[in-house]
């Protein structure tokens, strides 16, 4: 799947299960509460594979699942060409990010990087739309 194939998709998963909480009537941080991988296992076990296992994407106790992604993450499908570390937006990825040749292309991986999952991003960074949250994810 490329990655604008999942971006596009997590984003109507995302969307689906918002709209559902905000029906609810669920403030901000009930929502954001929500989305605590615990809860997303039991509740929502459609909206990641991790779920089905279930396995955590990162070792950490407290694991937030509201943005699955970071919003300092730069995406092309065809890499990043020759790696430029401009494309390293924040502390975080300088000290986590490296670099990760697949598909005869150079991408960004920030595997290592746990910042977006933890509550206090998430509550930072918080829109009810993720797709606005993660605009420039797409932008090269």
């Amino acid at each position: 799947m490329s990655y604008i194939e999942w971006f596009e998709q997590h984003a109507k998963k995302h969307k689906k299960i918002v709209e559902k909480l905000v029906a609810q009537g669920l403030s901000e941080d009930e929502i954001i509460d929500y989305f605590d991988f615990e809860n997303m296992v039991k509740e929502e076990n459609e909206f990641c594979p991790l779920y089905k296992e279930p396995v955590k994407c990162h070792d950490i106790e407290k694991l937030n699942c509201y943005l699955c992604g970071c919003p300092h993450f730069r995406f092309n499908d065809d890499g990043l060409g020759e790696y430029n570390g401009a494309k390293i937006l924040s502390k975080c990825d300088i000290n986590n990010g490296s670099k990760l040749a697949a598909g005869g292309a150079i991408h960004q991986d920030c595997s290592k990087c746990t910042v977006p999952h933890h509550r206090a991003y998430v509550k930072k960074k918080f829109d009810l739309d993720w797709k606005k949250i993660m605009s420039k994810v797409t932008a090269m």
